[in-house]
């Protein structure tokens, strides 16, 4: 078994990997991973193994189709995670975002078909639906993105599953909610406000801290992307959610309790243009189907993603103030 996975040297990508090399998905044991990574600031080669017999690195862009055309034939499955992620930054500049998660997914689909690839897994959000005052969003709901992030990726969705409606990839899409754990870039709110912390700076906190958001454990997500991969339909679309719905205020207490820091801490900045109000998730269709349900509890898991950071300063410092280094060019880089 080969599996290629896109943006595997980013936070949730390099999770999944380490966890296939380290034996934890049943059957995949012996797989070997191909990862394909640009390095942009939110990618580290550092977050995966210098040196592993099951691993090649290949540093390169989903966009280069001449770097895709080599690399895919041989392998049976891809699961793409590459994509530009931050909310913040696509207010800045939208078109790195169109062009990665749109257009990078587009390149990287025509490759599958090209070298057949058996079965592809897109990792999406659930920021496409847009915000939802109460209940929950099924996979049945329309796309209704807010932000130049999420609109980006519900294009990449339409893409991917254009691809399976027109061409017969054996593809299914996954939407995830917010995810938490170690090796987060200090961009997102979790690690940002620990690092703060940790640092003595204060904490910018949006608005009034209303804005409420469903929290997945790494761990939890990567477990059902295994799972729609050996077990999803293709053509369908499985939601991932935490159940478990905070707003960032109750975040926010919570972070300052295990940093051992008070509210005075915190500081009110002016809100996000279009910031979302709510996003929650019904995960019943990947419970039922594919017997999926989250282990790890929230405040069990905050509380070591805390430790995390506090025993591993060397890899924040240099990922918060290490600079927005991006990859330019097309030039492929190998390791075995």
């Amino acid at each position: 078994m080969r599996i290629l996975v896109t943006g595997g040297a980013g936070f949730i990508g390099s999770h999944y990997v380490r966890t296939l090399l380290d034996g934890g998905y049943a059957g995949y044991e012996e797989a070997r991973v191909t990862v394909v990574d640009k390095l942009t600031y939110a990618g580290r080669r550092d977050n995966l193994p210098a040196h592993h017999p099951r691993l090649e690195f290949v540093r390169g862009d989903v966009c280069d189709p001449v770097l895709l055309r080599e690399l895919l034939p041989g392998h049976d499955a891809v699961v793409h995670f590459a994509a530009e992620s931050h909310v913040d930054r696509s207010l800045e500049s939208a078109a790195e975002f169109v062009r990665t998660n749109v257009g990078g997914t587009q390149n990287l689909l025509h490759a599958c078909l090209e070298a057949g690839v058996q079965r592809v897994v897109h990792v999406s959000t659930d920021e496409v639906y847009g915000s939802i005052e109460r209940g929950s969003w099924t996979e049945e709901w329309p796309l209704a993105p807010n932000s130049p992030y999420a609109a980006s990726k519900a294009g990449s969705d339409l893409v991917a599953r254009a691809y399976w409606r027109t061409h017969g990839l054996d593809l299914s899409i996954t939407r995830c909610s917010n995810n938490y754990g170690p090796y987060q870039h200090p961009e997102k709110l979790i690690p940002l406000f620990v690092t703060n912390l940790l640092e003595g700076e204060p904490l910018p906190l949006y608005g009034d801290g209303r804005n409420v958001r469903e929290w997945l454990h790494v761990d939890d997500h990567c477990r059902a992307v295994q799972l729609v991969l050996t077990r999803g339909r293709a053509g369908e679309v499985y939601n991932v959610g935490g159940g478990n719905e905070q707003t960032n205020r109750s975040v926010t207490e919570r972070l300052l309790r295990l940093c051992d820091a008070d509210w005075s801490m915190v500081r009110h900045v002016a809100d996000r243009k279009g910031h979302d109000l709510r996003y929650s998730l019904d995960e019943t269709k990947i419970r039922e189907e594919l017997g999926y349900a989250p282990r790890i509890d929230f405040e069990r898991g905050l509380a070591e993603t805390v430790e995390w950071y506090r025993s591993n300063p060397g890899w924040w410092k240099a990922a918060k103030h290490g600079g927005d280094e991006r990859s330019t060019g097309h030039a492929l880089t190998r390791e075995k």
